[in-house]
């Protein structure tokens, strides 16, 4: 359970090691750099389960890497989740015109806003099966204090630290890919140095 939270090795190796594999992805920077964009801006959006859906589909319409983009997601982990989630919920309130600050109280109702939200779906789940009556009352909630201002305020974060990663990783792949194809040329150069010293004359 405990590398659900933190990665085997830490979370400093598992970033260097998604940075050294978006790298080395084959295809042109731009195409990489606009997977990432697409990768990181998802992570802002309240639709959880369907992050790596949506990073695909983004990616698709923006003709960015998808690799790229499935892999940007985990900029969206259990140790940014939190902000991400502040964030985005209090621009969504102000964007919609009910600015308020995320108080102490606010924070502790948003866990049992989730909680009661999905007592009502299993509740109302149960009621197709049997003569219950279905509850709305919570998921209306949610939905007016949490989903959608999530939603509508996710896009400006997501926009902008999605292009701070776009411009940020853009001139490190176009420098780390020359850097592989000089090393790739030499290698090659050698092989076939050795190639001719070992072939035997008039072969």
């Amino acid at each position: 359970m405990g590398s659900v939270f933190w990665p085997k090795g830490g979370w400093g190796r598992a970033i260097r090691y998604i940075n050294h594999r978006l790298s080395r992805l084959p295809d042109p920077p731009h195409r990489i750099a606009r997977g990432i964009f697409a990768g990181v801006f998802v992570t802002f959006s309240p639709l959880f389960g369907l992050h790596f859906v949506l990073a695909v589909i983004l990616a698709r319409v923006m003709r960015g890497n998808i690799v790229a983009a499935l892999m940007a997601t985990f900029v969206g982990n259990p140790l940014t989740f939190f902000a991400i989630g502040v964030m985005s919920l209090q621009t969504g309130h102000f964007l919609l015109g009910r600015p308020r600050e995320l108080s102490d109280e606010v924070h502790r109702s948003l866990g049992g806003k989730f909680l009661d939200a999905g007592e009502d779906l299993r509740h109302n789940f149960m009621a197709l099966f049997s003569d219950e009556t279905a509850h709305w009352d919570s998921l209306n909630i949610f939905y007016q204090d949490v989903f959608f201002p999530y939603l509508v305020g996710g896009i400006i974060p997501g926009l902008i630290f999605g292009l701070i990663f776009y411009y940020i990783s853009l001139p490190i792949i176009k420098v780390y890919q020359a850097r592989r194809k000089v090393r790739l040329k030499a290698k090659w150069l050698k092989l076939k140095k050795k190639a001719a010293v070992d072939t035997p004359p008039g072969a």
